[in-house]
């Protein structure tokens, strides 16, 4: 796995544990892949230093990961955290208005507003990862362009 460098002191404090993080899992009905919880331990929250990726011929840049934060309302980086962006975006993440769970969990917002998402409507088990195009989708009609099957695959694309 490649390892992508963060902008130094930029990782939202404080970083959530394994209960946290299985609460959340809990609130969207999925399970986070390990290899995302180890990240969310280590870097939610973070700026890469660079941070561009290519998937689907359209080369990427991100502006931040998004975080778990407890205390979400008191932190100066609440707005980046991932309840509080899946809430705004609920309806234009997902199909089908009766599915219970997410089907799509922000983890990184993109430049000029697209996010990564771990995308579970193909497999509650193993979510991929795309890119939500936020000008195309409406609401319960999301556009999404394919990143990679996993997060660590996701991860080695990042520069």
């Amino acid at each position: 796995m490649r390892r992508v460098e963060f902008v130094p002191g930029s990782v939202a404090r404080p970083l959530p544990d394994d209960s946290y993080i299985s609460d959340s899992e809990e609130a969207f009905l999925v399970s986070f892949p390990q290899d995302y919880r180890d990240f969310l331990k280590r870097h939610g929250g973070a700026i890469p230093v660079v941070g561009t990726f290519v998937a689907d011929s359209h080369e990427w840049a991100i502006d931040r990961f998004l975080c778990l934060l407890s205390d979400y309302r008191d932190n100066p980086l609440g707005c980046y955290d991932i309840d509080v962006t899946w809430s705004q975006l609920f309806d234009r993440l997902g199909n089908n208005p009766d599915t219970l769970g997410a089907e799509m969990v922000p983890i990184a917002i993109l430049f000029a507003g697209d996010f990564v998402c771990l995308d579970y409507r193909d497999s509650r088990d193993q979510p991929s990862v795309v890119v939500w195009l936020h000008e195309q989708s409406e609401c319960f009609s999301p556009v999404t362009r394919p990143v990679a099957a996993t997060f660590t695959e996701f991860l080695d694309l990042v520069n």
